[in-house]
């Protein structure tokens, strides 16, 4: 059976950049299913980087377990891996070296442009420097947008709701609408004003203070507002 996708979400989901050049001169050269999906991996990871030269490590890929199960539909994950991974190579679109990295060397790997030529032509001369990017990428799925997760917790999606979740999205720091949201659904209090509450609690004591606190005071997060928990 295919497996079904449920289509984007209303909103403005984040979106990874590819160059006019991958559909124009790369894309018709690929024919292999395990290489397209590398080759698409490896451009999205390398934005999720920062710095001058952005790489990926080999445990980028070897670490991810969606493009694992993805591969896996077609054979062993390790193996179609390592095929893909040598024939975006061997294509020209990605460029690989061995450096030392914590302590040990590893296989890094860069996208065919000038930043990633440059990068291995100084590795060549030993001249490399790979910045403070130690630590593995974890590539996550698109979380739901506010308004996906309004409608499907709290209510029906008004234009006035609408109009709130727009706001508290523009005033408040990413990621603490959905945070509060799923808050007032534990707390069974499902209402926007309620949502609205938890929010200004914490811009006033901040966030983290506030996430600290014991379960009784969580529950009384919204402060002296009669509508929302009581003790």
């Amino acid at each position: 059976m295919t497996r079904q996708f449920d289509g984007f979400p209303p909103g403005r989901p984040r979106t990874a950049a590819l160059p006019a050049l991958f559909f124009t001169d790369l894309l018709p050269l690929i024919d292999d299913l395990a290489e397209l999906k590398v080759t698409l991996f490896a451009f999205y990871a390398v934005q999720q980087r920062e710095g001058k030269y952005r790489y990926v490590r080999l445990r980028d890929f070897t670490a991810n377990p969606m493009l694992l199960d993805s591969l896996a539909a077609s054979g062993d994950a390790a193996s179609m891996l390592a095929a893909a991974l040598q024939a975006a190579v061997a294509r020209g679109t990605l460029l690989c070296a061995d450096v030392p990295l914590e302590g040990a060397v590893e296989t890094i790997y860069f996208i065919n442009a000038e930043p990633g030529r440059a990068a291995i032509r100084k590795i060549a001369d030993g001249k490399w420097q790979h910045g403070a990017q130690p630590q593995t990428l974890e590539l996550m799925p698109e979380r739901p947008n506010i308004y996906q997760l309004y409608e499907e917790n709290i209510g029906a999606l008004t234009g006035i709701i609408a109009d709130h979740l727009k706001d508290a999205e523009r005033d408040y720091p990413q990621g603490w609408v959905e945070d509060a949201l799923r808050l007032a659904v534990t707390h069974e209090k499902r209402s926007w004003k309620y949502v609205q509450g938890i929010l200004e609690r914490w811009r006033k004591e901040g966030k983290r203070e506030v996430d600290r606190k014991p379960a009784a005071e969580q529950r009384a997060i919204v402060g002296n507002l009669d509508d929302f928990i009581h003790e």
